[in-house]
């Protein structure tokens, strides 16, 4: 009869250990979900308000760079705010698991649609960065040259939006790998 009692306490203890485990992810979950919305809110705001007007001596003729000249950065800025928004619908599930640390089929929703949102990000983010690598190095073969020598102000806030996005997708890799895991532990 002891020995019963021991293993019962002992599966009893587990099973808390396990409750704190998921609730300490669950708390790590609505943190990166904040930090996610964050850098994807940056990205968006820094491509958004991203121009620059090249001073001349004469007002007639003014070059000037701005993000909607080119349609992988408008797509980049368009991604960035519909994962923002869809981030930021997503907290209340996160805080309902951090009460609710056993729940799984909400996790499993929100693995689904983390998953949709990462595919999404990185392809605006990608397409994002092949613009401004080419505006950073040209591209010879085809006779374009670097413009970042003389839009340095444009080119340095684009680059800066695009690091924000990849932190924002590196924050939804880790959403996506401790929400398996604490799906694995119920």
């Amino acid at each position: 009869m002891m020995k019963a009692v021991s293993i019962e306490s002992g599966e009893a203890s587990k099973a808390v250990t396990g409750h704190g485990v998921n609730r300490g992810l669950s708390v790590f979950d609505l943190v990166l979900r904040i930090v996610a919305i964050v850098g994807t809110l940056a990205g968006a705001v820094a491509m958004g308000t991203a121009e620059q007007t090249l001073p001349f001596v004469t007002q007639l003729v003014q070059f000037s760079a701005q993000y909607d000249d080119f349609d992988s950065f408008k797509l980049f800025v368009i991604v960035n705010a519909i994962v923002c928004a869809y981030l930021a619908l997503s907290l209340p599930f996160s805080i309902f698991h951090i009460m609710r640390s056993r729940a799984g089929k909400s996790r499993i929703l929100l693995i689904f649609l983390d998953a949709i949102m990462l595919v999404l990000l990185a392809s605006g983010a990608s397409a994002a960065a092949a613009i401004v690598y080419l505006a950073h190095n040209g591209n010879s073969s085809t006779n374009w040259f670097s413009i970042c020598q003389q839009y340095t102000d444009f080119c340095q806030r684009s680059a800066g939006s695009l690091i924000s996005s990849f932190g924002a997708m590196l924050c939804l890799v880790l959403l996506i790998i401790f929400s398996a895991v604490a799906i694995s532990r119920r």
